[in-house]
């Protein structure tokens, strides 16, 4: 039995529609092929599903998060400038503010509003993925890993130095951060570390030396993240802790 497709009334199944402008008729593409385009780039955006319903709309920035409507503010600003104004946003602070909820707004935004690819990657995922393109098992190479990081037009790396660093961990992320340098590309980028240089911050007598960002990737990386992006502090209370909920992060 045939299952009858609903057709679109404005274009007839044909995605362009008749549209008048200065007493002028032209064709144009359809509203109904611009929403399955925008919901084709959010499911290859790789949001995960816990964070589906972050939004900036309801990222919570007033009463007792009103220290966090600077960075709202900066958020709404990057979407509505991209991409005359390509640069990144690197999102910095402690657990729980709010950073990923912010950050996958912002690609949400560009791709519903402005049909941007967009790519979303855990740091901790990402380089697990890459470790295991070296098992002779698996029929995936580094370079079909690093492919999608490197070409999508704004990249989401979430939870940067969350990894021990080493020199493989060093080596992959300088040439993720460089090739998007080089090639021009938006990355948004979350950490929880201070943005301090390599042994910078001390803390109470006899406890042990708080890491900061230049501890987990090195100053070289550091210094080509402040060339990228724009840096914006988030203060506030754990959205986890408070609600006893992990959708915040």
């Amino acid at each position: 039995m045939n299952v009858a497709t609903e057709v679109c009334i404005l274009c007839a199944g044909t995605g362009w529609k008749t549209v008048s402008q200065g007493g002028e008729r032209r064709v144009a593409r359809c509203d109904c092929r611009m929403q399955a385009r925008s919901k084709t780039l959010l499911e290859a955006a790789r949001i995960p599903r816990r964070y589906e319903h972050c939004e900036l709309s309801n990222f919570e920035f007033d009463g007792p998060h009103r220290a966090l409507a600077p960075a709202r503010m900066a958020a709404c600003k990057f979407v509505e400038e991209y991409p005359v104004d390509n640069t990144g946003l690197l999102l910095i602070g402690s657990i729980g503010v709010g950073k990923t909820h912010l950050a996958v707004g912002l690609i949400k935004e560009l791709v519903l509003s402005k049909g941007i690819h967009c790519l979303f990657y855990d740091y901790r995922e990402l380089l697990k993925q890459i470790q295991n393109s070296y098992n002779n098992s698996v029929q995936t190479t580094e370079l079909d890993v690093l492919r999608p990081v490197f070409e999508t037009e704004v990249l989401v790396l979430d939870e940067l130095g969350a990894v021990k660093p080493t020199e493989w961990v060093w080596d992959t992320v300088s040439l993720i951060l460089n090739t998007r340098y080089n090639d021009n590309r938006t990355t948004i980028i979350t950490t929880n570390f201070d943005d301090r240089p390599a042994g910078s911050v001390g803390g109470p007598r006899g406890a042990a030396r708080e890491e900061t960002l230049g501890d987990r990737i090195g100053e070289r990386m550091r210094s080509r993240l402040h060339e990228m992006c724009r840096i914006v502090k988030m203060d506030g209370e754990d959205f986890r802790q408070k609600f006893r909920s992990a959708s915040f992060r």
